[in-house]
């Protein structure tokens, strides 16, 4: 039978696993959910290849020492959930900000995106940034849309010729 010790050493060690592939890690404060919209947030999380989990404020300050993670310890206060971040730094606190919309509950307490500690007003800032994918669609519509105008016109002096 494993000691309290050997559990506490595998969910740390867990944690760490979770962070050297993440982008980003949001906490937010979860008091308010039913069990109910938690798994229905968990699923939300998994569709867009995010991680939503619950952990001991203890057991992450051990696992985020020595890393770019480390600056959220002094936000680790009270109950805490943690959503990881792998393809898209921006997605756990756009998706957390859009269920918190939905159910007027939790709230975001921090989060490390790309390296960098966002505190509440600014993980909020970025939870309203467009999705990369967006981003892209907005850059190719505004490279698509002076070809177009050239050919529209070209198309125009054609058709007065004739």
């Amino acid at each position: 039978m494993a000691t309290n010790q050997e559990i506490k050493k595998v969910i740390v060690d867990e944690i760490k696993d979770k962070l050297k592939g993440a982008q980003s890690a949001v906490v937010v404060d979860y008091r308010g959910l039913t069990v109910g919209e938690a798994n229905k947030l968990r699923v939300m999380m998994k569709q867009a290849n995010l991680e939503y989990k619950v952990y001991k404020n203890n057991l992450v300050n051990l696992a985020i020492q020595g890393t770019e993670f480390e600056s959220m310890s002094g936000s680790l206060k009270g109950p805490s959930a943690f959503a990881f971040g792998y393809d898209d730094a921006v997605a756990p606190a756009r998706i957390l900000n859009n269920f918190m919309k939905e159910t007027k509950k939790m709230e975001f307490k921090a989060g490390v995106v790309e390296g960098n500690f966002y505190d509440t007003e600014g993980i909020k800032a970025i939870a309203g940034l467009p999705s990369r994918e967006e981003l892209l669609a907005k850059l190719l519509g505004s490279f698509k849309a002076p070809m177009s105008n050239l050919a529209y016109m070209l198309q125009a002096v054609i058709d007065s010729r004739n």
